[in-house]
């Protein structure tokens, strides 16, 4: 017989995500190496290439550099792609091949108005799949992109304006080419190869399903909803995929409530010692940890939400957590007429000084 779900205070949800995404571990540091992380958590948001490294190092065991985590493109073990609303993510290769079989063309049926606008038809866009392929098969460690522009004019396909942009996405959601290893401070194009045998190696709810366990896993707890915003897929196939993914593996997933609201969290989880505040902990802008979620009412109320994001331009800057809360942001070189920090108002002295440590001790750069 089934148990029941178990109830969650808010204050337990919160310290129960900072656990599952990777930030504070009941068992001590993080033994996990920079492709551990990304491979647990599927995908992290990676548009802002500085963040993501930086928030693949901090989940990553004592000691980890950014560094490191660039290395890891280097080899190929970690890669960027467009992979999920329109977004770039940082993911393994195996996941941008998965997410983008089940993304892909939704994501490139919605941007067509966008292509059609810039004067990008079909025409265009292969034949500027032809050159880059042609580029990308003869190029020694792949091409920047001004490396790919200039290929592209010398083919006289059309690049002014944001058509550039446009043709890099489409063509990554074609499965043309990714985001690899690094030339200085940006990276690469290089090839993203076919399938093994041509075929994919899961069926598409397979893939779906297997995803679904992993984003509960590194991000509970969290909702189905979450889950299908994540996605950037519609609600009723993510349903789908989590029912058929509780009757194949029962004791794969965890039901919790939290102030009235299900949610699930992966199997394994450490449900013992949630009634020991969580601290000070520091995220890069666009952590997963507040952007891992359609719902951000459990960790942020709207005064939070606008420090972090003060305008309308989408922008997330790196983010304070309190016991998992969001409470401020916070700056990693500050000029110097700013200050390091940015608390919402009532946070308490000693909290304060506790950010300031956490800020003067963050040890990605």
């Amino acid at each position: 017989m089934p148990s029941g779900p178990t109830d969650l205070s808010p204050d337990a949800a919160r310290r129960l995500r900072l656990r599952t995404q990777g930030l504070v571990l009941p068992d001590g540091p993080s033994t996990a190496s920079p492709a551990d992380v990304v491979r647990r958590m599927v995908a992290l948001q990676g548009q802002d290439l500085p963040a993501v490294l930086r928030a693949v190092a901090v989940r990553s065991r004592p000691g980890t550099t950014v560094d490191d985590v660039r290395a890891a493109f280097d080899d190929g073990t970690l890669v960027r792609g467009w992979t999920q609303r329109g977004t770039l993510f940082a993911t393994t290769p195996a996941d941008l091949a998965a997410l983008v079989s089940l993304t892909g063309e939704r994501v490139t049926r919605q941007g067509r108005r966008v292509r059609e606008v810039e004067g990008l038809d079909d025409a265009i866009v292969d034949r500027a799949e032809a050159v880059t392929r042609e580029a990308l098969a003869v190029s020694d460690g792949g091409l920047t992109r001004a490396e790919m522009i200039d290929r592209w004019q010398q083919a006289g396909i059309p690049i002014e304006g944001q058509r550039g942009y446009h043709l890099i996405v489409t063509l990554a959601l074609r499965e043309v080419l990714h985001w690899g290893p690094f030339a200085g401070a940006q990276q690469r194009m290089v090839a993203t190869p076919p399938p093994p045998g041509g075929v994919r190696a899961e069926e598409p709810a397979t893939t779906l399903a297997r995803i679904a366990r992993s984003y509960f896993t590194s991000r509970g707890p969290a909702t189905v909803d979450d889950l299908a915003w994540w996605l950037g897929l519609p609600k009723t196939p993510v349903r789908a995929a989590v029912t058929a993914l509780r009757t194949a593996e029962p004791d794969s997933l965890v039901d919790v409530v939290v102030d009235g609201q299900a949610m699930l969290v992966g199997r394994g989880a450490d449900l013992d010692g949630l009634t020991e505040p969580g601290g000070v902990v520091l995220v890069p802008g666009f952590d997963e940890m507040v952007l891992g979620y359609q719902d951000r009412g459990l960790v942020a109320d709207a005064e939070a939400m606008r420090t972090v994001v003060p305008f309308s331009n989408g922008v997330f800057r790196p983010a304070v957590l309190l016991d998992g809360r969001l409470v401020g942001t916070w700056r990693r070189a500050p000029k110097a007429a700013e200050e390091a920090y940015e608390l919402v108002p009532g946070v308490p002295g000693p909290t304060r000084v506790a950010v300031e440590a956490a800020v003067a001790a963050w040890p990605h750069g």
